[in-house]
């Protein structure tokens, strides 16, 4: 496992975590709002038995800077996936996988710089935009509660906003309280100013899904209450190649709620790409 770091377009520290085969095809794991690179778990590790695993923490969340400004800005965010790819030197065959708002990072990389470097896409819990009025980026009813609570720099106020998650972000089936906690901590740890920011900002990339020329892989829980389903259906049915994987009941995190599941759907459609 190595830990390291990027400078990005605006002079921005990007960390970001490798582990997995050195001549793995590489794996990008873009985590959502107010997430951190350590939120994919076991399902990272199981990943990297086969792939070269690269998990980025996005800016102003876990170790990567926080810059004052920026976050609305999709060209800075897609500079930021561009410089861990070029230091990594990938100059194609990339996977990247977007769960929640990095499905929005993973698509505003696409709209700046295409599929030169990209085999594949995997939009887990996603969407492709955000902002009023955008197709496809409906909030859910946990993230409409949670606003603007979350936004807040009193610890009180901050914990009540994300308990409106429940277990969102885990699952209800099995006991996944450590992951929870983890999950729980890392939003805690990202700024207010960050997570208030991410969401002051619109983008429409529907044009950039209706003309992608690598496969797309869609995973989305049917009661997602964080980002609906309906919101992954909207690229599933945009994008020219896509392969869709909609889990019965399941919520938003399906990597901490079914890792070996996620695991194993993220291989076949990895290894298949070849």
């Amino acid at each position: 496992m190595a830990i390291r770091d990027v400078v990005g377009a605006d002079g921005t520290s990007i960390v970001y975590r490798v582990t997995g085969p050195a001549d793995g095809k590489p794996l990008m794991l873009l985590h959502g709002w107010a997430g951190n690179l350590r939120c994919w778990g076991t399902a990272a590790g199981l990943l990297a038995e086969r792939f070269r695993v690269i998990a980025v923490d996005l800016r102003g969340h876990g170790y990567s800077e926080a810059p004052e400004t920026g976050y609305d800005d999709p060209k800075i965010w897609a500079a930021d996936i561009a410089a861990v790819l070029a230091a990594e030197r990938i100059e194609t065959g990339a996977v990247l996988l977007g769960w929640s708002y990095g499905g929005i990072v993973l698509s505003d990389y696409l709209t700046a710089y295409g599929t030169g470097a990209v085999a594949g896409i995997v939009y887990c819990g996603s969407q492709a935009g955000i902002g009023r009025g955008v197709p496809g980026a409906e909030p859910g009813p946990a993230m409409r509660q949670a606003i603007p609570d979350v936004f807040e720099e009193s610890p009180g106020r901050a914990m009540r906003g994300f308990a409106a998650f429940g277990n969102a972000n885990t699952g209800s089936r099995r006991d996944r309280g450590e992951d929870a906690q983890r999950l729980f901590g890392g939003s805690l740890s990202t700024p207010p100013r960050v997570r208030k920011a991410l969401f002051y900002r619109t983008v429409d990339n529907t044009e950039t899904l209706r003309t992608l020329d690598v496969p797309v892989l869609i995973l989305h829980g049917t009661a997602d209450p964080v980002v609906p389903v309906d919101n992954g259906r909207y690229i599933a049915e945009t994008v020219p190649d896509a392969r869709t994987s909609y889990w019965d009941d399941a919520q938003h995190g399906l990597f901490v709620e079914d890792p070996a599941r996620f695991a194993a759907e993220i291989t076949a459609f990895v290894t298949g790409l070849d």
